[in-house]
């Protein structure tokens, strides 16, 4: 069984995906302006509540809110991975409907997941990203 990542013309058939997508990504850009009142209903992280340590995610909501505000410095700041999730994952969904549209690539997934090379690396980095908000405290 092949595994991995392997690319393809997109088709008629990615169309529905591809609006979701592009409306998602408009249904964000709308509701930016209420960020600020959405997190105050965010709870505290527990981990950080009980050990003093951020989580992994320690720090996504301040993220959100910098990206909301055009930051993406700030965003960085407070965390690096969901800075750069949220900000790729938007602008892919809001050039996925005129990207299918002109019939470009898109990526299959072959079976089986990560390779143990891919797996450790995506060990990795979430390691060094959780070191990271540790040694800044977040």
């Amino acid at each position: 069984m092949r595994t991995g990542l392997s690319w393809r013309r997109a088709r008629r058939r990615d169309q529905p995906l591809a609006l979701g997508l592009t409306l998602g990504a408009v249904a964000a850009a709308m509701l930016a302006p209420w960020t600020p009142v959405l997190a105050r209903l965010a709870p505290a992280c527990v981990l950080h509540t009980l050990t003093g340590l951020p989580c992994p995610a320690c720090g996504a909501t301040r993220a959100v809110l910098a990206l909301a505000r055009l930051d993406p410095v700030a965003a960085f700041a407070f965390n690096p991975l969901m800075a750069l999730g949220l900000g790729g994952g938007f602008i892919v969904a809001a050039v996925a409907l005129p990207w299918v549209a002109a019939r470009g690539p898109v990526p299959i997934v072959l079976g089986g997941g990560l390779s143990p090379r891919g797996r450790a690396l995506a060990g990795c980095v979430l390691a060094v990203h959780w070191a990271w908000l540790v040694a800044r405290g977040v």
